[in-house]
Parts: structure tokens; C-alpha cells; sequence
């Protein structure tokens, strides 16, 4: 934006006025103005400004990410063991709107460290100025605000603490050591938001978000030295936590229960109408195991090389892939979390977001 006006500005006044005055205006304005509609130059210039603006802006929100947010409302609503609704879309949308207002609030507080460390960023850079970006990290916290409000009283009451964690987070906890921990909580607080949202009833997704948020946790962990490299402890300890994640999740367990249990029959009767017991082979809960298991190798095969190069060099680059390694693992995460709730459909419909994720982050750094 600010290179546009410097440079495009300045030409057109230094080339039409001069031209026009050394013999003639109407030369100036022939000769610049309709040779320049004439040849597509003008609009062609206002095409170029109007992409570097969007890509100063998709810079800036890093959209790429977004790809991890929906999965954080729908295993919300698979660990209640309730099918997704209109109010679980409205909770999506709500957790789309804080994770832009973050993204966009980051970079404002930031700006000054980016300057030295990232220049290259959107606002360092003079692409998008401050006051655009706050005054967008406002409107997105009011629009997500608004969206949970509409999806009921329950989300809102999540959804609130998410703002807030999230405006604590980039203001003032970022640099402190309970920095990872409030980026763990808020990861955690999306998940609830689509449990409260769905059913109005977020304890039943309290293991699930403990799950998410420990990875954040870790992937956060990591990204505090991506800017000057540090020790190989991060990534070894995040490499460690993937781990023992994978475990946890792939490990069986009964499906989320749905509305009221039929009274419990003693063993005695149970063995008089059914016989000796015998395995259950239930083919969707077999089908669900696999793709259980397989969501959650996809897992721990995203982050395991970045995190281990990491490990052996924590050099920048090599940080920053780790980060960005760990932030597409969320999604199969979520996957991994959906599936395990016999919810395959919706599983397999988020693991498909992962590849689009990965390639975007090709065009625009999710970090």
C-alpha cells in the first residue's frame, strides 16, 4: 500500500504534470491518461495494487491456518456423541472470527519486535498499517462474539473466555512463560465452544480438549524461538508429546453414550437370554478403530521428521518448519479425536482439509 502510493503517486505526478507543462496538458492528458486506458496500463496497475493489498492481508491473517479451525468445533460436538447442527456452523464460524481477530492482533502487538526480527511481515513492512490491523482484530472479536451469541447462551459462555484468553495472550502473556499454556487453553476452549454449541453441554469434551490443548501447548513451545533459533529441548519435548498423544488417542474406548443407558442387567440373566459372551465384532466400530489408527499415524508422521530436524539443528528455518509442521497436525489430530467418537464421516471429511491446508501454506506461511 505505502510503496503504491510512493511510487505510483509520484510518477504520475512528476510525468503528466511535467509533460503537460512543457507543451502541453492535452499532450499529457492524450499521450498518458488514454494511451494508458488505451493500453490496459491504468487498470492493469490498479489489478496489481488490488493482489498486493489481498496478499498483504492473506499475509497478515495467515489463511492457511484456517484450515485447522473447524475441526475444533465438530470433535466438540463427537465427543458429546451428537451429529452436527446449525449451531455447531455457527460455532465454526465463531471460532474462524477469533482466530483471524488473534492472528491480526499478533502481528499489531508485534509489530515492533517484527520490525528487527521479520521485517518482511505486512505491517513491518508497510503493507497493511496498525490501525487497519487492530481495528480488524476488533471487528473479527465482535463478529465471533455474535456468532456464539446466536448459537446460544451455553457457547457464548465459552466463547467469551476464548476472546478474552486470546486477547491476553497476544497483549501481554505472549513473552511470559505462561504463554504456551493460554495458546493450549484457547485451542482447548474452541473445542468446548462446538460441544456447548451443539448440545449446550461442554463436560463431555473436557478429555478431548485437554488433548488438543497439550498439543498446542507443545507446537507453541517451539514456535517462541522460530525467530532466532534456540535449544533442542522444545522440539524433542514437542516430538516427545506427539508420542504420547498418538497413544492416548488411538487407544480404544466405548463410543460417546447418546440421550439415556438401559438399566444394567445382572450377570445372571444377561448370561440366560444371551448365552456365554462372545466378542463384540461390530463392523462400524471395527471400521472406526481403523480409521482411528490411521488418522492418528497421519498424526505423529506430520510433525515426526520437522521436529526431529529441529531437534538436531534448532536453527530458524528449521524452527519455523517444525511450527508449521505442528499446526497442520492439528487437523489430523481433530480427525483422530472425531473418528474415535464412531463419527467417521465427518473424520474423513476433516482429514480431507489437511492436504488443502498444506498446499496453500506453499503460497502463504502459516507462520
Amino acid at each position: 500500500m505505502i510503496s503504491g502510493n510512493h511510487g505510483g503517486g509520484a510518477s504520475s505526478a512528476d510525468g503528466g504534470v511535467a509533460s503537460g507543462s512543457d507543451g502541453g496538458v492535452a499532450s499529457g492528458a492524450d499521450g498518458g491518461v488514454a494511451s494508458g486506458v488505451a493500453d490496459g496500463t491504468a487498470p492493469c496497475a490498479c489489478a496489481g495494487r488490488r493482489s498486493r493489498r489481498s496478499r498483504a492481508w492473506a499475509e497478515l491473517l495467515r489463511l492457511p491456518a484456517l484450515f485447522s479451525v473447524p475441526g475444533d468445533a465438530l470433535a466438540g460436538a463427537a465427543a458429546t456423541g451428537s451429529a452436527p447442527g446449525c449451531r455447531t456452523l455457527l460455532a465454526i464460524g465463531s471460532s474462524l472470527c477469533l482466530y483471524e481477530a488473534g492472528m491480526a492482533l499478533n502481528d499489531w502487538a508485534d509489530r515492533d519486535i517484527d520490525a528487527v526480527e521479520r521485517p518482511h511481515r505486512p505491517l513491518p513492512s508497510g503493507r497493511v498499517r496498525p490501525a487497519a490491523a487492530l481495528t480488524a482484530a476488533c471487528a473479527l472479536t465482535g463478529a465471533g462474539l455474535a456468532l456464539a451469541a446466536r448459537a446460544g447462551r451455553p457457547a457464548l459462555a465459552v466463547a467469551a473466555p476464548l476472546a478474552a484468553t486470546v486477547w491476553a495472550y497476544d497483549l501481554g502473556l505472549k513473552h511470559t512463560p505462561a504463554g504456551p499454556v493460554a495458546m493450549g487453553a484457547a485451542r482447548g476452549l474452541d473445542l468446548l465452544l462446538g460441544a456447548a454449541a451443539t448440545t449446550g453441554r461442554a463436560r463431555p469434551a473436557l478429555p478431548s480438549a485437554a488433548l488438543l490443548g497439550t498439543h498446542t501447548l507443545a507446537v507453541t513451545t517451539v514456535s517462541r524461538q522460530e525467530a532466532r533459533g534456540g535449544s533442542p529441548l522444545a522440539p524433542l519435548a514437542a516430538l516427545a508429546t506427539t508420542a504420547l498423544l498418538t497413544r492416548q488417542v488411538t487407544r480404544r474406548s466405548a463410543p460417546p453414550t447418546r440421550g439415556h443407558r438401559a438399566p444394567a442387567m445382572d450377570t445372571g440373566t444377561a448370561y440366560a437370554l444371551k448365552g456365554p459372551r462372545t466378542p463384540n465384532r461390530n463392523p462400524g466400530q471395527e471400521s472406526a478403530a481403523l480409521l482411528t489408527t490411521a488418522l492418528g499415524a497421519a498424526y505423529a508422521a506430520t510433525t515426526a521428521r520437522p521436529y526431529f530436524h529441529a531437534a538436531l539443528n534448532p536453527s530458524p528455518p528449521l524452527t519455523q518448519r517444525a511450527v508449521g509442521a505442528g499446526i497442520r497436525a492439528t487437523i489430523p489430530l481433530q480427525a483422530t479425536l472425531i473418528a474415535r467418537s464412531r463419527s467417521t464421516a465427518t473424520a474423513l471429511l476433516i482429514a480431507a482439509l489437511a492436504p488443502l491446508g498444506a498446499r496453500f501454506a506453499k503460497k502463504v506461511s502459516v507462520t
